[in-house]
């Protein structure tokens, strides 16, 4: 029996306590950023916050660049939980292992990653987005305050 689309990257594979700090965030923030300008708007607050001024604007807009190529070059809707609930997908985990392992300078292993979510034309640029938000994301390292924003297209969100 086949899935339904909408199930397809669904399943919880983790919970946000039982990951790094800088990985809970990152997902939290990946949500936000979903769900529309009002999750964008708290994640720009973020790393305005968290980073001095230019060097802010730089590194969202490379989060920004990130998630816009993924969800636009996607095999399917990306599918996410609410910004509010503890566990984690399977898609959103799989972002959090591309960063990671872009981070940790395996931009091979994290462009084949990548391709789990989208076509391997990009998957080589993805990776080095990957890097660059993943140093950043273990600098920032805290949460974000969570709301209910407008939801963002292909994207699909559980509960």
């Amino acid at each position: 029996m086949m899935p339904e689309l909408n199930e397809r990257g669904a399943a919880t594979v983790a919970v946000l306590s039982d990951m790094d700090p800088w990985e809970a965030n990152l997902v939290l923030n990946l949500r936000l950023w979903c769900e529309g300008s009002s999750g964008q708007s708290q994640v720009w607050n973020e790393y305005r916050n968290a980073l001095p001024g230019e060097h802010a604007t730089h590194e969202c807009h490379a989060f920004e660049t990130l998630v816009r190529t993924i969800v636009s070059s996607a095999h399917r809707p990306l599918v996410r939980h609410q910004v509010g609930c503890s566990c984690v997908g399977a898609d959103e985990a799989v972002f959090v292992n591309l960063v990671r392992m872009a981070s940790e300078g395996h931009l091979n292993d994290a462009a084949l990653v990548a391709t789990l979510l989208m076509g391997p034309a990009r998957a080589e640029h993805v990776a080095l987005l990957a890097g660059q938000v993943g140093t950043c994301a273990r600098k920032i390292g805290r949460r974000p305050p969570h709301s209910k924003p407008q939801a963002a297209q292909n994207v699909v969100r559980l509960h």
